[in-house]
């Protein structure tokens, strides 16, 4: 089979969580759209929008709305554009986590029974929400992807209360994957090696992540959102078409290292 170099032409694919033109979402968004398909990109609120905006342009995103995951109506109305405007959805990238900073920089142990609630909420029930809606829309069958990391498998230092979060994402990966496999849509999630994002500032001694990284990744590299964004191509196009309920490194091999 001859290998396409437009492999998501005519595609039509949701993305996410682009915070500014850093985010992995927008690496992922760049290689959609170099990829042929057209986009439609949300942001979070008008205090967001100035950072997205300049992103969505140079995607020639379709649509561009705003889009809190805590908000229902909100996403049932980014779902209804997106059927008013192109009737169907062929893929799907959700790359939000969210906790509260006194959380991410404490002892799980001491995060709040509220604080949990909302991570829980925000980082990972919003992928249900997220697939409840684009099911009608993949009536041809479908990828949705979301973004994880190596913290949901083992500890690592200073990530806190994200990492039972996040294992709690790839365990919704594989339930997603088993449900709608039967209609087509395959559910996969991508596990990036620490990277400079907006998000990653956050938490405490980041640089210092970074440096051990570069040190015992076997390929002596960080990954960069180009990188996340060619696997993320991978896992939607039709090259994948018989993977799902998979967790994809992508960091120069840090998780084989003991």
């Amino acid at each position: 089979m001859a290998l396409s170099l437009t492999p998501l032409a005519g595609r039509k694919g949701l993305v996410v969580g682009i915070a500014n033109e850093h985010s992995i979402a927008a690496g992922c968004a760049a290689a959609f759209r170099e990829a042929g398909a057209d986009l439609a990109v949300t942001y979070l609120n008008e205090k967001a929008r100035r950072f997205v905006e300049p992103v969505a342009t140079a995607l020639g995103a379709d649509l561009f709305l705003p889009l809190d995951v805590a908000d229902d109506a909100q996403l049932d109305a980014v779902f209804a554009a997106i059927a008013a405007k192109w009737g169907k959805l062929d893929f799907l990238l959700h790359s939000i986590a969210y906790c509260r900073k006194e959380d991410l920089h404490g002892r799980v142990v001491d995060t709040s029974r509220d604080g949990f609630a909302e991570a829980m909420d925000i980082s990972v029930h919003s992928l249900l929400r997220m697939a409840k809606r684009a099911e009608p829309l993949m009536a041809d069958g479908g990828s949705i992807l979301t973004v994880s990391y190596y913290g949901a498998e083992k500890v690592v230092d200073n990530y806190n209360v994200m990492g039972p979060v996040k294992a709690a994402l790839e365990s919704c990966v594989r339930y997603l994957a088993a449900e709608l496999g039967p209609q087509g849509i395959r559910v996969n999630a991508l596990s990036p090696g620490p990277l400079m994002t907006r998000a990653a500032s956050g938490i405490a001694h980041f640089d210092a992540l970074l440096d051990e990284a570069r040190a015992r990744a076997p390929e002596r590299q960080v990954v960069t959102i180009e990188d996340v964004g060619a696997m993320a191509l991978y896992y939607v196009s039709d090259a994948a078409r018989r993977v799902t309920g998979n967790v994809a490194y992508i960091d120069a091999g840090i998780n084989v290292m003991a």
